[in-house]
């Protein structure tokens, strides 16, 4: 083994090459073993996921004080009646981006031409501006404020008041170093004359971006005079800058293309080889999870060969406009770009000019200006939402496939094996089920194949349900929960309501009526409600209907109830077992993980408190579910871990019956009203999140129900094929999620459950509360009251 094979296969188990490891390289000979080697660490970092930018090319000028030897972009004035793209021309090439689907707006330009030509600068007096900044900075901001576009600019060499003025509109900007070699400097070289190809200035615009908290765009050009040893040498400076700053978001690897009119015209472009042997080397140095980047239009017959080089993006491409800097050659299609990428295997998706890793960290990389529309574009990777779905609203469900079934041949993903491993019973580590909520594409159908699989093999095809009442006893509530819209505070004259003890008995009443076997009640806080009046509750609903299930009181009553009356949790749950509460809802879970409750529900109790009571309530004999309310501020990362809290405390205490997942509904909610979350999760994320709990609870948790009044009946339906078991209840009077604002019914009775079951051609079965069988009487009583409406109207019944 050679040294430099060393050296590759040390990069291929995780190690970061030292600066004199990487300059060995140029003389790596071996190119299949080093794309394969670059391909191996990509995937590693990426998964199957390659990326791409829908974007729109605005070129606000194409004057240049620069005379780059090979450019076709940069002109010199002509007779045009304008130098400078004028407001409505900006306006108009943005609104075409917007009507086909894009999120980003480039902005390119020559560097301060208005240095160079007197009309540059003159037509610039003309637009009210002193300098090409000044009007981008306006134009950028009316194309985000008129189209809500995001803005990216590459304004070539600047100072930090101009990259200061483009931070405050723009999500992330760009420069290419190009080359650091002084030698492309010389006359008779490409860089002869242009003072901003200077590396040195070059990257103190790259180090200033960073040290002002900029995402930045930078990377080589391959192929106008350099040596191999060269570009190591400026991939390596460029590694520094991102080390040292954390800003450098993504790297290009851009291939010199030939132009005729220009001085390098007839100079020879680079082979595919050559440009492979770069990709790779930029992927070993800048290590997995790096953003590598080749423009596919400079490639159009060697796509997949760049894809097995080791890139995982394809950079912006426009549906609208050309590549200026590029004109010759055209984008290639979407549709060609999903074709190829699937062909390795591999799944496109679209993403921002802002990528993932720095949208969940907006605040510290973007100006707040933006932080709203980000939130409200994305999903919870920080990719754009690819689906108009929401929770609780009636729009219909995304088309979908849920993948195959039996044997996996041809899957080898990372996430393949995940699941694999979960489905035998394995517990997870928190990267490791992140991961799975990172599925797209083959990867999602067949995580939702396998929970189902599970679901079938674990608990069989009956489909389950409960008939059960809602009573939201009060909606008056001291906490002030940022996703809550139930709740109410007097103090601002909202509209208020708190049930009478004989209010809620007759509730009771006509629930049992109607065939119900339990009644679940959960409310607001009320400050002037304390353990006492929980203990009322119960032995008023004991003493009208003894036999009836009280599912009641979440983890957050039970702190606040023992804290009235000064006793411990323990205690509180031992006096209201003996009152009659039979069950606790898992509600008040939300994100069991304190960095997203201290943004959602700050005054509420712990990650720690919570399983603090239900761990005693398990001690005690009373069992209970488990919910997740996702989709507004957290993560995937926040999902496996509060996952994983409820599978080590279901593996000590059995206690649960059920896991429950609950999209936030974020239309009414405050704080999506106030700008700062989602818009609830995506509906691959719903559907992922039913999925993914069957396969991490697996073998401890083993009823995964779906809530229909979230998910909607059609959402619920896919659920229930994508690891799923149960439907939840039929509420009879659900107001939470309607004061949300979800526009599903309030109800869905016996007969409507079990045809919606029958639709996917699984039984039906009414259980308890606990899952066990239902009285005859009970069931019956449940059908009639549907019989006799019919009846009163004077139309058959048929089930």
């Amino acid at each position: 083994m050679t040294h430099s094979t060393a050296i590759v296969s040390k990069a291929l188990q995780g190690a970061v090459l030292s600066d004199e490891e990487a300059l060995l390289l140029s003389d790596y000979k071996d190119l299949s073993h080093l794309v394969n080697t670059a391909a191996a660490i990509r995937d590693r970092g990426h998964g199957s996921v390659v990326t791409y930018s829908p974007k729109v090319f605005i070129p606000l000028t194409k004057l240049c004080r620069d005379v780059c030897h090979y450019c076709t972009f940069a002109e010199t004035p002509k007779r045009f009646k304008h130098v400078y793209l004028q407001p409505d021309e900006v306006l108009e090439i943005a609104e075409q981006g917007v009507r086909a689907g894009c999120h980003e707006a480039l902005f390119t330009l020559g560097d301060k031409p208005e240095l160079r030509y007197r009309l540059a600068a003159s037509e610039l007096r003309s637009l009210g501006h002193h300098s090409t900044i000044s009007y981008l900075a306006e134009m950028a901001q009316r194309v985000f404020d008129q189209t809500g576009l995001l803005p990216h600019v590459n304004a070539g060499v600047m100072d930090k008041a101009d990259l200061r003025k483009l931070r405050e509109v723009s999500v992330s900007q760009g420069l290419m170093l190009e080359s650091s070699s002084l030698r492309l400097l010389e006359p008779g070289a490409p860089h002869y004359g242009s003072p901003d190809k200077v590396p040195f200035r070059r990257l103190k615009t790259i180090d200033d971006a960073g040290d002002m908290g900029i995402p930045f765009t930078s990377g080589i050009l391959v192929g106008i005079g350099e040596t191999r040893q060269e570009r190591i040498e400026s991939l390596l400076t460029l590694r520094a800058l991102a080390e040292s700053r954390g800003h450098l978001q993504e790297i290009i690897i851009q291939n010199f293309r030939a132009k005729p009119g220009t001085k390098m015209a007839d100079s020879p472009e680079p082979g595919l080889d050559d440009l492979l042997w770069t990709i790779a080397v930029a992927r070993i140095i800048f290590g997995a999870k790096a953003n590598i980047q080749a423009p596919p239009n400079l490639s159009p017959g060697s796509l997949g060969d760049l894809l097995a080089a080791g890139i995982n993006d394809w950079g912006g491409v426009s549906p609208v406009t050309s590549d200026h800097v590029n004109p010759e050659a055209p984008w290639p299609q979407r549709q060609i770009l999903a074709h190829v990428t699937e062909a390795q295997g591999m799944h496109l998706q679209p993403r921002l000019a802002l990528y993932p890793e720095y949208v969940s960290r907006m605040t510290e990389w973007v100006d707040a200006g933006f932080h709203q529309a980000l939130l409200r574009l994305v999903d919870a990777s920080g990719f754009p939402r690819t689906d108009n779905w929401f929770a609780g609203d009636d729009e219909p469900i995304p088309k979908y496939t849920l993948g195959p079934t039996g044997e996996y041949r041809g899957f080898s993903s990372n996430v393949f094996r995940i699941a694999m491993q979960a489905a035998s019973g394995k517990r997870l580590g928190e990267t490791e089920i992140a991961a799975m909520f990172e599925a797209r594409g083959r990867d999602r159908e067949m995580l939702c194949a396998i929970a189902d699989e599970l679901r079938e093999s674990t608990v069989g095809n009956t489909v389950s349900y409960v008939v059960t009442r809602n009573i939201n006893y009060t909606n008056v509530c001291g906490f002030r929960c940022g996703f809550c819209a139930f709740s109410k505070c007097r103090s601002n004259n909202e509209p208020t309501y708190d049930l009478k003890l004989t209010e809620i008995q007759a509730h009771v009443n006509d629930a049992w009526h109607r065939g119900a076997v339990e009644v679940c009640l959960q409310g607001g806080i009320h400050p002037k409600y304390t353990g006492a009046t929980y203990l009322r509750i119960c032995q008023a609903i004991k003493a009208v209907q003894p036999d009836i299930h009280i599912h009641a009181f979440s983890p957050l009553e039970i702190m606040q109830g023992a804290r009235t009356l000064g006793i411990s949790p323990g205690h509180m749950l031992a006096e209201l077992k003996v009152a009659g509460l039979s069950s606790l809802p898992g509600t008040a879970a939300e994100i069991l993980d304190d960095e997203v409750r201290n943004i959602i529900c700050q005054d509420k109790l712990n990650t720690e408190q919570w399983l603090e009571v239900m761990k005693a309530a398990h001690g005690m004999g009373l069992r209970s579910t488990a919910t997740i309310m996702f989709g507004h501020v957290d993560r995937p990362i926040h999902w496996a871990r509060h996952l994983l809290h409820v599978r080590d405390l279901q593996a000590e205490t059995g206690g649960f019956t059920e896991f429950v997942p609950l999209p936030f509904v974020h239309m009414g909610a405050p704080i999506y009203r106030r700008g700062e979350s989602r818009k609830g999760p995506t509906f691959r994320e719903a559907l992922l999140m039913h999925s993914i709990a069957r396969l991490v609870l697996y073998p401890h948790i083993t009823n995964i129900q779906t809530s229909w009044a979230k998910m909607g009946r059609n959402g619920a339906l896919a659920c229930l094929q994508a690891g799923a078991n149960d439907l939840g209840g039929t509420l009879m009077s659900e107001s939470i999620s309607r004061a949300a604002g979800a526009s599903h019914g309030q109800e869905l009775p016996p007969d409507e459950m079990e045809q919606l079951i029958a639709s996917i051609n699984r039984p039906a079965r009414q259980r308890n509360t606990l899952y066990g069988a239902v009285a005859p009487d009970r069931i019956s009583a449940s059908m009639a009251v549907k019989v006799q409406a019919f009846a009163a109207l004077g139309q058959p019944y048929t089930l």
